[in-house]
């Protein structure tokens, strides 16, 4: 097999592997909550394990594969009795132990995506598996050891090849219309031969042929497993073909040591007539159960295989390339079009020429929007995990807490989610942590409700998508983080000139951790400084805001897409500003007279019965130009997020759809994003425009005016 085809197969994998996972830790965590495993997702962890086991087993991934095929056993015993069967008890260790295997599985997922070598001792972890199901199958306390000694003590006589063959005619079960015999032999040691023999009887019902097993008990009888581990097991057939058929299944199971074809001697011929006859009405015993849960298994596997025909995967690489060909299309379209050249042309064909080019325009958006549709993913596969986080949380600490999520349809662009997981983590992580109090007392001490309550949204505006962790625990109290960033050399002014927002701010600087101890969680120095760092480097700001005794809330807003906005192009003196479209409530002039002055000499301008600070962009930039008067120039009305107030520029030029280029890496130490710089454009005459960010704008410019 050539490497290329290697590696996509193993990409394939990978894929599926850690989708049928995620799709796991989803149900488990739901199904733990009302504390029972609904019968719908007792037969999709099975179907899960069972692709998991088969793929595994096809990439030689033994370790994998081994662990899966012990917990299909486990839900194929669970789907076959029923999920009501189990009382509390077991039903809290099934949980546990689904829960140690999922991640035992995703450790060996990461160790093949790493290429590192996969566990050899899974033998522990396998026994553990194997003594629950034999706990849940009702094996009497004697039965485990006696299961485990009889293969020893009965290997030698079943290890013999000739054993088999010449015991099986002798041996032969009385079923008058069968025309052969599959004799089957388990490897020695499997345990559980009963349970093992009628998976695979239920393996070779798939195969849709008419066939009886003996001993026909061995489903409900765990006395069968030492008969099955010294003497096998028999499928009967009507004919050879059915055989035939069956044996294909037979050759892909698992613990199958031997088998083999025992044709029934002379009676044969009359025997298969009466079979042919007979399998029409025949089905008495356990066949009707068989096809129909054949059939039953088939069908929802049926219908869901179109829809898997309407997905593909595709590289990201080429979504990237596909992006970024679409941005040059938009620059070059706009190059094409705003062309002087045009202006030579008669009248009439400037017209026509122009009619084309909305067309082209249209066009243009219509492929845009699919480009960047193609990268949204909702963002509830993130979320979902946390579940998983809370709970593990919940155990070791010892704290009651509910994870409420909200917005989980969100979608935002591929990157986001990829480079978002690790921030949202380590923020619910810290407000299970030192967030939320330690005991229920303390809670209800404070007036609060004994459960905690982490609350995970995600919202869009017209722009960014906005994240936020909140918590409704101890909050923060700003004396004591002043005091520790004042012991840790820290701060840069006196104590009495830092705002809240700002006071709060210094928790995310490298090396600050209000933890006192180093727990699992936290306290080990990787504090929220490499969240914001994260989230600055997908273009986003992280804010901090908390009332001590109440609670904190982190949010996160970062741009939805880092590709392609609509926007408003304005001049101030010699420079071009683009802003964003979305942000632009509406432009106005003023006179002079219509603008105000608070008491600190700050100019506003009313509108719609509110007053708004005006902010003039060639002073805020100390740009020369001439147009400083208000009757000049124009005022824009922005707004973002929940700030409004206006902006002062010389004039408008129009609007245009800018690709958002990332500024270069060598201007990251000057901090433009604090100053309202979000990136840089390329126009259609090949100049570069900037592209304010208006919240960041207002931050600095207005509140820390």
């Amino acid at each position: 097999m050539s490497s290329g085809m290697d590696s996509s197969i193993l990409d394939t994998y990978l894929y599926e592997e850690n989708n049928l996972l995620d799709q796991l830790d989803e149900m488990l965590v739901a199904d733990e909550k009302n504390g029972d495993f609904s019968t719908d997702d007792v037969n999709e962890i099975f179907r899960i394990m069972h692709t998991i086991k088969g793929s595994s087993a096809m990439m030689e991934f033994n370790s994998i594969s081994t662990i899966a095929h012990h917990i299909e056993d486990v839900f194929f015993y669970i789907r076959d009795k029923g999920i009501e069967t189990l009382d509390p008890e077991h039903k809290k260790e099934l949980f546990n132990l689904m829960f140690r295997s999922e991640d035992y599985l995703r450790s060996e997922i990461e160790k093949v995506e790493q290429g590192v070598p996969l566990s050899t001792d899974i033998d522990a972890f396998s026994n553990e598996i194997n003594s629950f199901l034999k706990k849940i199958s009702g094996a009497a306390p004697a039965q485990p050891e006696a299961s485990q000694a009889a293969p020893a003590a009965s290997g030698a006589p079943a290890s013999g090849a000739p054993a088999p063959a010449s015991a099986a005619p002798a041996s032969l079960p009385d079923d008058k219309d069968a025309a052969c015999f599959f004799h089957v032999f388990l490897e020695e040691g499997v345990g559980m031969e009963n349970l093992r023999a009628y998976m695979i009887v239920n393996a070779v019902r798939e195969c849709e042929v008419t066939f009886r097993f003996y001993p026909s008990d061995m489903e409900t009888d765990p006395d069968t497993s030492q008969k099955i581990a010294e003497n096998g097991f028999f499928l009967a057939f009507d004919s050879n073909e059915d055989a035939s058929k069956a044996e294909g299944i037979l050759k892909t199971q698992n613990h199958i040591r031997s088998y083999e074809l025992v044709n029934v001697p002379k009676a044969a011929p009359p025997a298969k007539a009466e079979g042919k006859k007979a399998s029409v009405s025949k089905p008495t015993a356990p066949a009707p159960a068989s096809t129909d849960t054949a059939a039953g298994k088939a069908a929802p596997m049926l219908s869901h295989a179109p829809v898997k025909q309407n997905l593909i995967s595709v590289n990201l690489m080429k979504l990237d390339s596909l992006m970024d060909i679409v941005g040059e299309i938009v620059i070059t379209e706009s190059m094409v079009t705003s062309s002087p050249e045009l202006n030579l042309l008669p009248r009439d064909n400037r017209d026509n020429f122009m009619k084309s080019a909305r067309q082209l325009r249209k066009l243009t958006n219509d492929l845009q929007d699919i480009a960047m549709s193609l990268r949204m993913v909702p963002i509830s596969g993130v979320f979902q995990k946390m579940n998983r986080i809370v709970r593990d949380m919940k155990q070791s600490l010892g704290k009651d807490v509910r994870l409420t999520i909200v917005g989980e349809d969100t979608e935002v662009d591929k990157t986001i989610v990829d480079n978002i997981q690790d921030p949202i983590m380590h923020i619910v992580r810290n407000s299970m942590d030192h967030g939320i109090e330690e005991t229920a007392q303390e809670r209800i001490a404070a007036g609060k409700d004994p459960q905690g309550e982490i609350v995970l949204s995600a919202s869009h505006t017209s722009s960014e998508v906005v994240i936020s962790v909140k918590d409704d625990g101890y909050g923060m109290d700003p004396q004591k983080i002043l005091e520790k960033a004042r012991s840790k050399n820290m701060l840069t002014k006196p104590d009495s000139e830092y705002s809240q927002k700002e006071i709060l701010g210094l928790i995310m600087l490298p090396g600050f951790s209000t933890n006192t101890e180093v727990t699992e969680y936290s306290g080990r120095g990787v504090g929220m400084d490499v969240v914001k760092k994260n989230v600055e480097s997908l273009g986003g700001i992280v804010s901090v805001s908390s009332t001590y005794g109440e609670g904190t809330t982190i949010s996160m807003k970062i741009p939805l897409t880092l590709a392609i906005v609509d926007g408003m192009k304005v001049t101030v003196g010699d420079s071009i500003f683009t802003i964003p479209i979305a942000n632009i409530r509406q432009s106005f002039k003023v006179k002079a007279d219509q603008v105000i002055k608070d008491e600190y000499g700050n100019e506003m301008v009313e509108r719609v019965d509110h007053f708004y600070p005006i902010v003039r962009l060639h002073s805020f930039y100390h740009l020369p130009t001439e147009v400083t008067q208000m009757e000049d120039g124009i005022l824009l009305w922005v707004e973002a997020n929940d700030r409004s107030y206006c902006l002062f520029v010389d004039d408008l030029i129009g609007e245009q759809q800018v690709v958002v280029k990332p500024l270069p890496a060598f201007l990251s130490e000057f901090n433009l994003k604090d100053h309202g710089i979000t990136g840089c454009t390329i126009m259609g005459d090949g100049n570069i425009s900037i592209i304010l960010d208006i919240l960041s704008l207002y931050s600095i410019a207005v509140e820390n005016a």
